[in-house]
């Protein structure tokens, strides 16, 4: 079963819910915790990782290039990228200059897809996501969805695998 990227906004689903910013920053101990799990997971994971000097940047017109890019084979690469550019090199996200530089760096025509991001009809399509994914009861990222189940955190990947293949199993049945 494949994975299916589906871009989306986290601050319209966080309005909401009655915040008004991330809950790790509305939340002072769940932020101090979540900032200090990070470093232990990239860590681990052997991810570079360094806090963010400002956070939560903006992250819209990223989300309107993954939604460009929902089909595309380069969708994922061009995620890490940005994830990367936030969290390992402090890099202001929500400037189109920085997209457009991920972009390239990808071999992907920057200028052309930041124009295209901006497109009427991609600002629809990006909403339509974010309010699918609230329909969907998607609080946070990353969240899987798997036969209307929802999995939420990265500790989660797994147990959403497991059960799309126990799922795959049974419809053979």
């Amino acid at each position: 079963m494949p994975v299916v990227w589906e871009p989306f906004l986290l601050g319209p689903i966080f309005v909401q819910q009655g915040w008004n910013d991330s809950p790790f920053n509305v939340y002072p101990a769940k932020g101090r915790y979540m900032w200090r799990d990070l470093e232990r997971l990239c860590e681990g994971y052997g991810i570079p990782f360094a806090r963010p000097s400002r956070f939560p940047r903006d992250g819209l017109l990223a989300a309107r290039v993954a939604c460009l890019a929902k089909s595309e084979p380069w969708l994922p690469e061009f995620v890490r990228a940005v994830f990367r550019a936030n969290f390992s090199e402090d890099r202001e996200i929500g400037d189109a200059v920085e997209i457009r530089e991920i972009l390239d760096s990808l071999g992907r025509p920057g200028k052309r897809l930041v124009e295209q991001a901006q497109a009427p009809e991609n600002k629809m399509f990006l909403r339509e996501q974010t309010r699918q994914a609230g329909e969907l009861g998607i609080f946070g990222a990353p969240s899987f969805v798997v036969g209307g189940e929802l999995f939420w955190g990265n500790d989660r990947l797994e147990d959403a695998l497991a059960w799309a293949t126990s799922r795959r199993r049974e419809a053979r049945r």
